[in-house]
């Protein structure tokens, strides 16, 4: 290998090295250590992809398109948010049955995608153990910015949020977004972008994984734990 060969496969190695560890910086004057009137949020891990559970009054006392968006699915207290590619993420198929589908939406770029709107009448994050799920404790102003970057993933019509699928009774909903799904910025990509919004730093490079999403949420409790110390 030549001198200038060298130079460059080290170049490169140091640039991969450091989008990998790249951190996007949160805002740790959201991450409370003790305060009133905050509101809480579950992060829950099916294994692969991650969905957010929010209280539905503080998802709709703001008003605008996701509180419209939030009024318009069925009964519940919780609201689980989620966000994926427009026909892979709406397709009820086990998952075998929908692996070429998976190809395209991974490898074909500017795909159109949507956020999942679904109702649950009890806490959701009972249904999953313990690691499986974390949960925050988000001052408003944290809370407003997870909002606001939910809300601005949508893609609105005359100032509403737009319904691609319902499904019968009191199921998810799922609205279009603005947003395009492919394997550089997928499901877990989103959620992360969404827990930035609300004061947590986040990996962007890493957050591909559920686990890495588990992570970050892990990560601040830690360094929150640090800054009372």
């Amino acid at each position: 290998m030549t001198r200038a060969a060298a130079l460059l496969a080290a170049g490169l190695l140091g640039l991969v090295a450091a989008l990998w560890t790249w951190t996007r910086p949160g805002d740790p004057a959201l991450i409370p250590t003790s305060a009133p009137d905050r509101v809480t949020v579950h992060l829950l891990n099916n294994g692969f992809h991650t969905d957010l559970a929010v209280p539905r009054a503080a998802l709709e006392a703001g008003g605008g398109p996701l509180a419209q968006a939030s009024r318009s699915v069925g009964p519940g207290d919780w609201i689980l948010i989620g966000w994926g590619d427009a026909r892979y993420f709406t397709d009820p198929r086990p998952m075998e049955h929908r692996i070429p589908d998976g190809l395209r939406a991974f490898f074909w770029p500017g795909n159109p995608s949507v956020i999942m709107l679904d109702p649950e009448a009890g806490d959701p994050s009972l249904r999953f153990p313990a690691d499986r799920r974390r949960t925050l404790s988000l001052l408003p102003q944290a809370f407003a910015g997870l909002h606001g970057r939910i809300e601005q993933s949508m893609a609105l019509t005359g100032g509403n949020p737009r319904l691609v699928l319902a499904r019968p009774g009191p199921e998810a909903r799922y609205f279009a977004s603005r947003e395009h799904f492919w394997i550089g910025y997928l499901c877990n990509s989103w959620t992360a972008r969404v827990l930035n919004a609300a004061g947590l730093p986040v990996r962007p490079m890493r957050a591909v994984t559920a686990g890495e999403i588990m992570a970050t949420i892990d990560r601040t409790e830690l360094d929150t734990a640090a800054r009372q110390d």
